[in-house]
């Protein structure tokens, strides 16, 4: 219905002020590309990091470095850029429809089994954000590095209205 209000269930923005969640000014690129194309109603963002002010946060690898509760936050923290980055390419984040995919790729110690707890910083947040009915589908794996030495990087994918 065309002049209705927002629905306060599905006002994403509103939903997450009310949880004391700010999102962060939009990451900038730390090389040549862009940080988000839409196609067709499909938003599909880079590897968000970890990184706040510009600054790389979480340097290192779980199960070394860094506990599960660290990478739990740094996974929070590139979610949380998503976010921004998505709401600078849409204008709102009250154009997604739905969360497509969500990956997480973490920088482990070859004997590191935790990866559905750290990869659930992102997953608490977008649930916070959009609702059990808008939950995506996840991968999470190790891997032997991320860009900069950080601890993880979350690949997102929305689909939105057109």
């Amino acid at each position: 219905m065309v002049g209705a209000a927002q629905d306060p269930r599905t006002d994403i923005e509103r939903r997450l002020t009310d949880l004391g969640v700010a999102l962060p000014a939009p990451p900038t690129p730390l090389g040549v590309y862009v940080e988000a194309v839409q196609s067709g109603s499909l938003l599909i963002l880079t590897g968000m990091l970890p990184v706040v002010r510009g600054q790389p946060q979480f340097v290192g690898r779980l199960g070394g470095m860094l506990t599960v509760e660290e990478g739990y936050e740094a996974t929070r923290t590139a979610c949380l850029n998503g976010l921004a980055v998505a709401k600078q390419a849409l204008s709102s984040l009250n154009k997604v429809v739905r969360v497509v995919k969500l990956g997480v790729y973490i920088a482990t110690e070859g004997d590191f089994h935790e990866h559905p707890r750290v990869a659930d910083g992102a997953s608490e947040l977008l649930l916070a954000a959009f609702g059990s009915d808008k939950l995506p589908p996840r991968i999470v794996l190790g891997v032997a590095s991320i860009p900069l030495g950080m601890a993880v990087e979350v690949e997102l994918v929305f689909e939105t209205e057109l």
